[in-house]
């Protein structure tokens, strides 16, 4: 029941087809509303202990959320159930994020409940978007790596996979984006501050993790105290995942950190309840946030016992469910497929390994054989910073055992390094699991790619630049490890969800078998060429466009006109994902209206969203830039409804199921070569936007699928990046490239911070004095020039809607349906495990 809904025509409860649902899930006859027994009405009275006339809309959406999961739990449970008789081999899925959004609207869709959804808010004349409005967005991640893992674990489910999620119960989250005089701010999410109905407590499934350390207050900051072990307790939680149909419902099961029950009495009764109390305090403070700030060494610290922490509750309780089926340690990676959702997770490799050599007592060859056959790694980016290091004697301190198994690791692979490259010391460097230095530390993702069988990208391109180039000496030692699986997306949330009106059109012309087999878009593509479904298409379109409009306005009181080009840029701030590319051609065509007011251009409106982390300085910059921009366009009358500027706070995965489905364009206008994949793009391709992009990640088989001719694409690609490397100087594209030169005297000249003159020099230094090393300036006017030949073709709204739909049909690989069955296949050996 996506939030546009409200206002379709509801079958009532008792429908024969609602009678079928309730006895596929195991509910008996019951009612979800209209009696005094019926799920909704006993909910809102027993657990909140308020009747329906004093009901609050929270205490409604509780209710409801509340009723839905009743209907849900009796098949989770059956779900568990079947797995464990039938006992297949398992997916685990390790990630530290899981950016799931909303659950309400989603869960009734999965299970098909609409219409009985739709019938009680009709009879309790609830108001549906209001409802729904109620959830907040569960803060479990952060972007794409956080969104992709929600989609995969979602697609199992409706594979009827096998499969258990399993991350971390952050308290806060990583931070409510707010901007104030154009900065961002940073605000706690405190997301869970009232009780969340999806998640179950299950304390009686608890795990106690070890450490080689513990902690105390000192100067009113928690340190860590070698050589004096400790406990954390990890307390799982866990949410429920509805595959399309309701047939299987999985277990996502989130770890939130507590301390062991005692605590020092007499520290305590003496006075010293900070000290006393100081275990617990670095315990709980251990899942408060995702991300804490890695600017500081405790910021590090911190995220280093995270990771620990998921990876060893995560494997102590699949251990814990593989034993009570099975007898022989030989058996594990039969049942069992672990897969690292980027180096996070990688001290699975010499935990899985402690667990066989110390607990099952294996020797080492069979305990390496057992953990390299399950264990199995995605790498999610090229960039050489993301590819975590941690420092060896954070190991020596807190994990001495893990340590001693990493060491002897690395002896075994650089011994292997040797025979296979004599004499070449620094391909036995490039390979080895430490990294030497003043501080040595542990490299993850060699440590994940040597501990496991496979190690996959994310997209063709960035497969074949992760083989070639980062980690080259290891692809060439273990070729057959490395893979590609080009990422997907759900179509579930994504479309039917998240574009109600655009489903019903697709539904109309081909059937609905695509919700489950996206595949079937195909048959879309003689209706690119039908006037009829052209012009659907454009009043879906036109539709989405003014529901965003004025959501937009009653939530933020800002005003966009839903008649100009909707131009959208929605990632994380990154300089690579080169948001500061499209705002200076924002300052190109600013820059033209000022010279010819009368100068013909359809009016465009520029929308911005995405987080940057707390410590990158430059990117918090690019936003401050991105919202002086928008001020000073607003305040210009030469170019007021002509061009408009929004950056979005808060970006997160409602505001997308919003942004998308009203979208015209796409920018995927990373620097070749550096973006993993992607996975907005295909949001955005799904929904009918027209893509500007470089080829680069997944954007490069998005071409490939619609045609290069119903795309835009632009820019130098990842080899001529590489080769231009050394000698690109962004001086000459300032001195010979008249609105380049323009554009940036604009800025620099502090036309857009006159109240805070100088405030953009470190865009000049990022842009010309110190290289341009995402070569924007390079990109800026071929960038500039695909966006003219899109203006043209927007024109002429019979054109743009075919190609439109050619892209819409063209989208069918791009579902994480598609994608988790190759991992199924290729990877993890997992079957369906149909649920009776």
């Amino acid at each position: 029941m996506g939030t546009k809904q409200a206002s379709k025509s509801p079958a009532s409860t008792e429908s024969s087809d609602f009678s079928k649902l309730l006895q596929q899930y195991g509910c008996g006859p019951v009612q979800f509303t209209g009696t005094d027994v019926a799920l909704y009405e006993r909910h809102l009275l027993f657990d909140n202990v308020i009747g329906n006339d004093a009901a609050t809309p929270r205490s409604q959406f509780e209710a409801f959320a509340r009723s839905v999961r009743d209907i849900l739990s009796q098949r989770w449970v059956l779900t568990e159930k079947t797995t464990e008789r039938q006992n297949p081999k398992r997916l685990y899925y390790l990630s530290m994020e899981f950016l799931i959004g909303r659950s309400l609207a989603n869960n009734v869709t999965n299970l098909l409940l609409d219409h009985a959804a739709n019938d009680a808010v009709r009879h309790k004349q609830l108001n549906w978007i209001d409802l729904v409005e109620q959830e907040p967005d569960a803060a479990l991640g952060n972007g794409g790596l956080g969104r992709l893992a929600a989609c995969f674990m979602e697609s199992a489910a409706t594979m009827q996979l096998p499969a258990m999620g399993y991350g971390l119960r952050y308290e806060y989250g990583l931070f409510k984006q707010g901007i104030q005089d154009g900065w961002q701010v940073e605000q706690p999410d405190n997301w869970l501050r009232t009780q969340d109905p999806w998640e179950v407590a299950r304390p009686d499934e608890k795990v106690e993790i070890r450490l080689n350390c513990s902690f105390e207050v000192c100067g009113g900051s928690l340190r860590a105290v070698p050589g004096r072990s400790s406990s954390l307790i990890g307390v799982p939680f866990d949410r429920p995942v509805v595959g399309y149909g309701g047939k299987t419902i999985n277990t996502l099961r989130l770890w939130s950190a507590r301390a062991p029950d005692d605590f020092d009495f007499q520290e305590f009764s003496g006075g010293d309840f900070v000290g006393a109390l100081a275990q617990t305090l670095s315990a709980e403070s251990l899942t408060r946030v995702l991300y804490p700030d890695d600017t500081t060494s405790m910021g590090q610290g911190l995220r280093f016992v995270q990771e620990y922490f998921l990876v060893a509750c995560s494997l102590a309780d699949l251990v814990r469910r593989f034993r009570r089926g099975n007898t022989e340690w030989s058996a594990f990676p039969a049942k069992t497929a672990i897969q690292l959702n980027d180096t996070h997770p990688s001290m699975a490799v010499p935990e899985l390994m402690r667990i066989l050599l110390d607990e099952a007592h294996l020797g080492w060859d069979e305990a390496w054989d057992i953990t390299k056959a399950t264990l199995a790694y995605t790498n999610h980016t090229l960039l050489p910073e993301a590819l975590e290091k941690w420092p060896l004697a954070w190991f020596k301190i807190a994990l001495p055992r893990q340590l001693e198994i990493v060491l002897e690791i690395n002896r075994r692979l650089v011994d292997e390094a040797r025979s296979r490259f004599p004499g070449e010391e620094g391909r036995i460097q490039s390979v080895s699991l430490v990294e030497d230095g003043t501080q040595p530390k542990i490299r993850m993702a060699n440590l994940a790619i040597v501990g496991s069988h496979s190690t996959n990208g994310v997209a063709a391109i960035h497969s074949g630049l992760l083989r070639t180039t980062t980690v080259k000496d290891l692809a060439e030692l273990f070729p057959e490890r490395f893979n590609n699986k080009t990422n997907g997306v759900t179509p579930r949330r994504w479309l039917l969800l998240a574009n109600p009106a655009l489903s019903r059109a697709i539904t109309g012309v081909i059937g609905d078998k695509w919700i489950t087999d996206l595949s079937q878009l195909s048959g879309l593509k003689p209706f690119a060429a039908d006037r009829s479904f052209r012009n659907t298409f454009l009043q879906v379109k036109r539709e989405a466009k003014s529901q965003f409009a004025d959501w937009l306005k009653r939530s933020s009181g800002l005003t966009v006109n839903p008649d100009t080009i909707f131009d959208c840029h929605i990632k994380r701030i990154h300089e690579y994902k080169r948001q500061m590319l499209m705002a200076l051609r924002i300052v190109v065509l600013y820059n033209r209206l000022r010279a010819n007011p009368d100068l013909e251009m359809a009016p465009r409106t520029f929308f911005f969203g995405g987080k940057a982390a707390p410590a990158y300085h430059l990117a918090k910059l690019m936003i401050k830039f991105i919202n002086n921009l928008a001020g000073t366009i607003d305040g210009d009358p030469v170019v007021r409804g002509r061009l408009k500027v929004v950056f979005l706070p808060e970006y997160c995965v409602s505001l997308a199921e919003r942004l998308i489905p009203a979208s015209d364009v796409s920018n995927q206008i990373s620097t070749a070569g550096y973006e993993a994949s992607g996975t907005s793009n295909m949001k955005l391709m799904m929904n009918g936007a027209l893509t500007v992009g470089t080829r680069d990640g997944a954007t490069i088989e998005m071409a490939e699928e619609a045609g290069e001719e119903n795309f835009f694409l632009f820019g130098l690609t990842a080899e001529q990046v590489a080769a231009s490397r050394s000698w690109y100087n962004p001086e000459w594209h300032y001195e010979n490239e008249p609105e380049t030169r323009a554009a940036l005297d604009l800025i620099f000249s502090d036309h857009f911070s006159r109240n805070e003159p100088g405030v953009f020099a470190p865009l000049r230094d990022m842009l010309l004095t110190n290289g341009d090393f995402y070569m924007h300036l390079a990109d800026l006017t071929s960038y500039v020039h695909a966006h003219e030949q899109l203006a043209a073709l927007y024109a002429d709204e019979n054109a743009w809607a075919q190609k439109a739909i050619l892209n819409i049909a063209s989208s069918g690989k791009f579902s994480s349906d598609r994608t988790i069955s190759e991992y199924a296949a290729g990877i993890w050996g997992v079957q369906p495990c149909s649920v009776p």
